[in-house]
């Protein structure tokens, strides 16, 4: 199963190392980022996991919970957290997913359905695709996803950014342009008439017969 942009997010039941959860129930009426990782203690993921940690308040001022997976049972999950805490000086406080029966790798369709029925004896390398990153909106629906190789850190600060232009143009019809920041000009949708533009944004500059630029709404 290929996951898209809009289907909904597949719901399950896992261990995490803050107890069972069911996903869908756990996400409630917010948001959620659920990132995942092909094997406990490897370094790139060590050094992730304690960035999440960093930046767990600057995602909850923004109404998101996040939550890892690793393709490892909870206990080892455990373990780990004192190595990310070394390495970073933060200490994991979000739930992480025990996947040791790589069934949630699968349902995200991160590891394909030949892959086995358990993480025991698998290296990061046959794992190598458990690298995503899902955004899922308070309808559970996913609103981006992307996949990294392993040897390359993920950028935190992008996947806030990232929500950040979600959740603004999910409340007004706009769109942001490449490279935008928080606070930075916005791009009118084509929905929008010219007059109803200046009702709702008061001004915007036409840059292009298709493409008109206002300020960021703040309401």
């Amino acid at each position: 199963m290929s996951l898209r942009i809009n289907d909904i997010a597949p719901d399950f039941t896992a261990d995490t190392t803050q107890g069972p959860i069911s996903f869908h129930d756990w996400i409630g009426n917010g948001w959620a980022v659920l990132f995942s990782h092909p094997k406990n203690f490897t370094p790139v993921c060590t050094t992730e996991l304690g960035a999440m940690a960093g930046l767990e308040k600057e995602f909850s001022k923004r109404g998101v919970k996040i939550i890892g997976i690793s393709v490892d049972p909870v206990e080892s999950h455990g373990k780990w957290k004192n190595d990310i805490k070394t390495a970073t000086g933060f200490d994991v406080e979000y739930p992480l997913i025990g996947d040791k029966d790589l069934k949630v790798a699968k349902l995200y369709d991160m590891l394909p359905a030949g892959a086995g029925e358990s993480s025991e004896g698998r290296t990061p390398a046959d794992n190598a695709t458990v690298r995503s990153v899902f955004i899922i909106g308070p309808d559970k629906k996913i609103k981006l996803s992307l996949t990294y190789p392993m040897t390359t850190g993920r950028n935190f600060n992008e996947i806030l950014r990232a929500i950040d232009s979600i959740q603004l143009t999910a409340k007004h019809q706009v769109a942001t342009p490449a490279n935008w920041n928080q606070g930075e000009d916005v791009i009118i949708t084509a929905a929008v008439s010219n007059e109803d533009a200046i009702t709702r944004f008061g001004s915007f500059d036409t840059v292009l017969p298709y493409l008109r630029k206002t300020r960021q709404p703040t309401a």
